[in-house]
């Protein structure tokens, strides 16, 4: 379990730039297959994932306990549906970047300072795709998303940020009676991604 030690705003939070170039240095994971930024465990994470030319970005809402080497159950499912679907590697991504098992724990405003750096994590994995491939972001945070108004916002950025990359997005699995995505935990290994508007998404869930 991790519960938040404090609201994120109280953390001395290193910037996504500083954590990536701190990155690697600790010796106790493969670097040459591994992306952890950042690569010691603290109340937030920007990203954690396998290194390729063509990863499958899962969307989650916020991270949880795991780093490289040592999975959870919904990270397992990400990697061998990854597999399945014909991509080289794949890479955990969150809304929002604050650790917590449980999501009541999130902040419950908006920390302006955690999202933006998150945001430059997700663009620099975006323009770390490889050359003529077009990023491919799965949706899969499920009815999380409810749990904070800001989430649907935080959301929107990623989008903005996607259409500059020429990202696609998809979803996996039944969606929600209100049209969330499917989280990855309960997903068959070979579930199928398929095509997600998530610009008719976020109209929906306004």
């Amino acid at each position: 379990m991790h519960i938040p030690t404090c609201e994120s705003c109280e953390l001395d939070i290193l910037s996504f730039e500083e954590a990536l170039h701190k990155s690697g240095g600790r010796g106790d994971y493969d670097t040459d297959k591994w992306l952890y930024v950042p690569d010691f465990y603290a109340d937030y994470r920007y990203i954690l994932g396998t290194k390729g030319e063509n990863p499958l970005i899962c969307i989650g809402i916020n991270p949880s306990t795991a780093a490289p080497d040592d999975l959870d159950n919904t990270l397992k499912s990400v990697a061998r549906i990854a597999s399945a679907n014909g991509y080289d590697s794949w890479i955990m991504f969150n809304v929002y970047a604050q650790r917590a098992t449980n999501p009541d724990d999130m902040d419950i405003n908006l920390n302006e300072r955690l999202h933006r750096e998150n945001m430059r994590a997700f663009e620099y994995i975006l323009s770390n795709v490889g050359e003529g491939i077009s990023p491919a972001i799965w949706a899969a945070w499920g009815t999380i998303i409810e749990k904070r108004p800001y989430l649907r916002d935080c959301v929107l950025d990623m989008v903005k940020l996607g259409q500059k990359y020429g990202a696609e997005w998809f979803s996996a699995g039944k969606r929600s009676v209100k049209g969330h995505p499917h989280h990855p935990l309960y997903l068959r290994k070979d579930a199928v991604c398929e095509a997600f508007d998530i610009i008719e998404y976020l109209e929906v869930i306004k």
